[in-house]
């Protein structure tokens, strides 16, 4: 084991670039420490040195310190980023369409997994009630004790005549005949890292720094992480993510799916461009206060730590497991197949609400913005009709 030379480009021009970064207040920065803290304690029991994925995993979920599992906001404007339900409804009018589809075919009920504020379940329920097509449920997987309580409150005051649908889950059901909704789930699972700086493959860890925080350090790669970045083949001097969490996820949800569809919403690749020699220093980021930057290693607690995800393996993983791959599009497409301009045309322009949402209609296709970083893959069982969002421009054969 050693401390690297040379990190990542983006590491070596962090100091400037955290200069720039909103200061935690005193409180944040207490809570950061006490996680710190504990985190420093798990890598002194596991002999000096922590895979990355456990390290990211207790950034954002250490129960009560976690960025995840801790009681501050963390979507939209006043939080540290805006998902596509945060920009406003028509997100969810949109996706109403396909989820009606898919609940008319004897499909009973919706799983949301990570709801974030609740937006989504809010805004999907009312669009599907106004669609003459609620589920029979709408079940929430949802692991933050803190969001939990948000997403049950905001469930009570905007939907009281609809709450009584909604339950929540600590796991996933042995069986799932559902329409499953993973919106930005799956870029929050925690990552291996690997990289061949020096002219070998090795795993990047994080070890105690003498300053009190956080430093890299090198093993040699072993297991699913070497076997995985070796059939890779990545070139010399990459740095890269092996995500084995989401195809472990991909795998139970299509193990567990019985008759239903699950749909996966994040930013991402198929391989071949997920590991291209020019993305040499992977996609690892974090998210703090709509500053976007590349060390996970510092504000730890206090932002988010995200990779793009790899969307051939988690399709791979899902069909082993025994599901259908139904679609894979881009999510302008996605939109746009599923009539988000008849969503746009049924409001007047001159009603003030439509400028609100051709905004949003701006951001969620625009391929500057939303429209082609993030992608839409459904897989499930039991269905034989196309699904509405795949009807044009399905990429399956590209993963």
């Amino acid at each position: 084991m050693r401390i690297l030379a040379h990190s990542w480009k983006m590491l070596r021009l962090l100091p400037d670039h955290l200069s720039r970064l909103p200061a935690p207040s005193a409180e944040a920065a207490a809570h950061s420490t006490r996680l710190v803290e504990r985190i420093r304690a798990d890598i002194a029991a596991a002999g000096g040195w922590l895979d990355f994925a456990r390290f990211m995993d207790l950034a954002l979920h250490a129960p009560g310190l976690g960025y995840y599992s801790a009681g501050t906001d963390k979507f939209g404007a006043g939080g540290d980023f805006v998902t596509a339900p945060e920009l406003g409804a028509l997100f969810a009018q949109t996706l109403a369409r396909q989820a009606a589809q898919i609940l008319r075919m004897d499909v009973p009920e919706i799983v949301e997994c990570g709801a974030g504020s609740g937006r989504l379940a809010c805004d999907l329920l009312a669009a599907l009630a106004a669609l003459d097509c609620l589920p029979q449920r709408y079940r929430i997987l949802e692991t933050s004790a803190d969001l939990r309580a948000r997403q049950q409150a905001r469930l009570a005051r905007e939907l009281p005549q609809l709450v009584g649908r909604v339950e929540w889950l600590d796991a996933l059901p042995p069986r799932l005949d559902a329409l499953v909704i993973a919106n930005e789930v799956l870029d929050a699972m925690p990552v291996h890292l690997v990289t061949t700086r020096h002219g070998a493959l090795a795993e990047l860890g994080v070890v105690a720094g003498d300053d009190g925080g956080f430093g890299w350090a090198t093993r040699e790669a072993a297991g699913a992480v070497r076997a995985d970045a070796q059939a890779l083949a990545l070139v010399p001097g990459y740095t890269t993510e092996i995500g084995l969490a989401a195809r472990a996820f991909a795998s139970t949800l299509a193990g567990a799916l019985g008759r239903g569809v699950a749909l996966l919403v994040d930013y991402g690749f198929p391989a071949h461009e997920y590991y291209h020699p020019q993305r040499s220093e992977g996609t690892l980021m974090c998210h703090y206060r709509h500053h976007a930057h590349a060390d996970p290693l510092c504000l730890v607690g206090l932002q988010d730590i995200t990779a793009h995800v790899d969307f051939s393996a988690v399709a791979t993983a899902a069909v082993d497991a025994g599901a259908e791959l139904l679609g894979y599009t881009g999510q302008s497409q996605f939109l746009v197949n599923c009539g988000i301009t008849d969503v746009l045309s049924a409001v007047a322009p001159t009603d003030p609400a439509y400028f609100r949402l051709a905004a949003q209609a701006q951001k969620l296709l625009s391929p500057a913005e939303m429209g082609e970083l993030f992608k839409v893959m459904a897989i499930g069982r039991g269905i034989d009709a196309p699904l509405l969002g795949f009807a044009q421009g399905d990429r399956s054969h590209r993963l």
